[in-house]
Parts: structure tokens; sequence; C-alpha cells
């Protein structure tokens, strides 16, 4: 049987006294600093069942930590009311948000920030963990590319933590507290995730010499940073007084949903989903950062799992006696075509083709990390080295040679010779965006409809509001 040890975390701060409405623990946490900033808890020597919170109702909660002022402004106004008449659309994204609000939460409260920013998911990203913006910004909160790497988020083959619940919201939340640092405003602040701290810095330096203030209402800003404060606003108001906007908000308990679960062995994610007993998207929709289908242990990587659902993992693994992980990488020699490289490692071509998402017509880099089926001569966890630095580079064959064309004999008519188009080179590893960090709030409205996943872009929201 092959068994690893799979230390449970309760991701919040967990109570002994119902009464003093502190969340704490004594329990040590971890030592790796890309793991959750929560406590732990042993199923072994604790009860889950036995945890309980000082409110029932986690809006409650947020409510009671609003900090930032209402704005009144015609926008913000057009913004509940667009928020108003779709009822629908809102209730489905606060469904949606019943996953991950009582953890965002409880790490906005620890940090002493308002807890209007628990909502901005709802602006950025209406809580779909998948979505994308056409500037290739995902996850909750929709993090850029060179953004996710500034704040040490790892793009790479295996994941991409910037659609991480745990580690994007840490981020996201040190970033904002940063630009609150920077600029002394939560208005500000939010204005600059949304449209890059160097853009405020300009707008104010314009104000400044033209005798103006420099506070978020007096910025000369692009409409969709000016519309970004009013529609977190928006959501606000209707959290505060849904019914006065005939909306309902879905119940949200005051406890943890989901429980984190050290992986200390590889371990395949249709394999956790049977040991977990949750039907796929469940899962997904907890871990939507893992790009292959498998788990890697030495990424130091946890899954999230619904919180009536660690239990029952635990309990099976330790009765699972068939292999935990049927994927290993290997790192590719030299530039080859996908056959050339599926026949050098032995492995069907399709399935090469298939798992590492490489198109017709491509050749696979020297240097580069592929996923390909373990075996008994290649058995073993994936090692550390490749897990954090694993990379896939491809590029297009080169172009055929240009013929020789012989000479036309006197006075013949010029031959002409066939001229092959010019081939280009591509990459398929992520190049890095601009600094900024633009929102996908605008176009949610029509993705979010269709559920778990969503492809955002400007015009698509233009045209829903």
């Amino acid at each position: 049987m092959r068994l690893y040890a799979a230390t449970i975390l309760l991701v919040a701060f967990l109570s002994g006294c119902a009464s003093t409405g502190d969340w704490s623990s004594d329990a040590p946490t971890k030592a790796n600093p890309k793991s959750s900033k929560a406590p732990r808890v042993n199923l072994k020597q604790q009860s889950v069942s036995k945890l309980y919170a000082p409110s029932d109702n986690l809006w409650i909660r947020i409510r009671d930590g609003f900090q930032m002022e209402p704005m009144n402004t015609p926008i913000e106004i057009e913004q509940v009311r667009w928020l108003s008449a779709r009822p629908d659309y809102v209730h489905r994204s606060m469904a949606r948000s019943s996953r991950y609000m009582f953890y965002i939460v409880q790490e906005v409260n620890a940090r002493n920030m308002p807890t209007e920013i628990a909502l901005l998911p709802f602006v950025e990203s209406a809580f779909v963990t998948h979505a994308k913006s056409s500037a290739k910004a995902v996850g909750l909160w929709q993090f850029m590319p060179a953004t996710g790497k500034d704040f040490r988020l790892t793009q790479n083959v295996f994941r991409d933590e910037r659609r991480d619940v745990v580690q994007s919201t840490d981020a996201a939340l040190d970033y904002l507290q940063r630009l609150h640092s920077q600029f002394g405003s939560w208005e500000l602040a939010l204005a600059a995730y949304n449209w890059g701290a160097g853009n405020i810095t300009k707008a104010q330096k314009r104000n400044l010499a033209a005798g103006l203030p420099t506070d978020y209402e007096s910025l000369t800003l692009p409409k969709e940073t000016r519309n970004y404060v009013p529609k977190l606003m928006a959501y606000r108001q209707i959290v505060l007084d849904p019914q006065a906007y005939g909306i309902v908000l879905p119940e949200l308990e005051n406890h943890p949903y989901f429980v984190a679960l050290d992986i200390d062995n590889d371990i395949d994610v249709a394999v956790a989903i049977k040991l977990a007993e949750i039907p796929e998207e469940e899962f997904h929709n907890l871990n939507p950062s893992f790009n292959k289908p498998v788990i890697l242990s030495n990424a130091n990587q946890q899954i999230l799992l619904p919180f009536a659902h660690a239990e029952i993992f635990q309990a099976n693994l330790k009765t699972y006696s068939k292999p935990l992980s049927s994927w290993t990488a290997v790192k590719v020699a030299k530039t080859e075509n996908v056959e050339q490289v599926a026949k050098t490692l032995g492995v069907d071509v399709d399935t090469l083709r298939s798992v590492n998402g490489i198109p017709k017509g491509m050749r696979i880099k020297a240097g580069s990390t592929v996923l390909i089926p373990k075996t008994s001569s290649r058995a073993g966890d994936v090692s550390s080295a490749m897990a954090e630095n694993a990379s896939l580079s491809l590029e297009k064959p080169a172009p055929p040679a240009v013929p020789n064309c012989a000479k036309p004999a006197k006075g013949a008519k010029n031959a002409k010779c066939p001229v092959p188009k010019a081939g280009s080179k591509g990459n398929s590893s992520a190049k890095n965006a601009a600094s900024q960090h633009k929102s996908a709030s605008t176009g949610l409205a029509k993705s979010a409809k269709n559920g778990s996943s969503a492809s955002t872009s400007n015009k698509g929201a233009a045209k829903n509001q």
C-alpha cells in the first residue's frame, strides 16, 4: 500500500470560545512560505464538527466590517440600477462566492482591511475561477502575468497560481495593502489595482501641476477605472440592503467551506477526485490552478476540498492500494518534432501531444519539460527543480530551402523560382505583459451567465451593459 501523510489545514482562524468573537489556534504553521498562512488542524486529534463561529451568518460579518463611505455619484447609482435589474446574474455570482468568501473575509479581517475589499472579486471575475480577460489577466483577482510574478505566483507547465484560491487571495491583499500605503486611500488603491500605480501617480502629478486636488474623484481616469470603484460600491449597497433592490442573497454560513490538505506524494487529479468523492466540477472550482492531470508533491502543493469531504478523503486514502500517480515529467534533450520526441521517449505520440497541449506542426525545443506516462523505469515523484521551473517552448519547423534555379538560355524568358513563405517562430511560454494590473470587470456580465469558466473582454461588457 502506498500512503502519504495528509496533514489537514483548516483554512480559517479557529475558535474555542464563541463568546469572544475571536478565531484563533495554537496549532503550529508550516515553515514553507508558499503554503497557506492559516493554522493547521489534525483530524486525528481534533473534530471538525465541534468547530463553530461567533455568528452563523457571514453577510452580517461582512456588513459589520464595512469602512468605506458610499460615493453616491451618478456612476454609482447607475451601477446599482444595472445590478438590481439583473437579479439572476447577481444571485449566480453570489452563489459562486459561497465557496471562497469565508476565507477571503477571514484574511481581510486579519489585516484590518475594510470588508468591501472582500467583494472585489465580484467586480473582477464574478467569482469565476477560470475567468480570463483579453489582456491575459486570470483568476478570481485577475492577475496579469507580470504582476503575478512580482508577487511570486508560480506560472509554469504544471500550475498557474494566479488561479489558486489561497495564493492569489493572499497576493491580491498584499498588493492592495501596498497600494493603500502608497496612495493613502482605498479609492486610489483600488484605482491603481485596476489601472496601475504608475498611471495613478502620473494623473496626480498632472492635477498638481494644474492646481487641482489629487483624490480619486478629481483625477482624469479611463472609463473602466472611473467605473471601477463605483461598481464595488454598488455591490456594497446590494449586500448592505438587498431587499431594497429586490435581491435575495444566498445563505452564507460563517464557517470554512473548504479544508486544505498537504500533498506529500504526486497524485493524479482523477485519483484525488475519486478519493474525495466529489464531482469533478467542484474539485476544479476549488483547485483551478492545476494545468495538468497530476498534482506534484515537490511543488509544495495543497488541494482544497469541501469542508465535509476532508475526512472522507483521508479515510479512503488509508485504504487505497493502487499507485497514486500515473504521470511523470522529463526534459527534452534536443529540438525535434513531436513524433521524434515520442519515439525517443517511447510514448504514444497522440498522448504526448494531447497531455502537453502541443498543436500539430510544432516542434518541441530543447530544454522543454513534457509530461509522459509513468513507467517502472521512470518511477518516483517529479523532482522539486522540475516542478518549480518547468517550461515548454515550441517552434515552427524551418521553411524548406529555396531551390536553385537554372540560368535561362540566351533569348529565353526569365525562369521564375518559387519563393516559400517565411516561417515564423512561436513560443508557448507566456511573455511578460505590462506591469499594470488590468481589470476583467467589464467583460464578465455575459460570460458569468455560462457558469464556472469564462473569457472576458471589454467589448463584451459594453454590449451587455
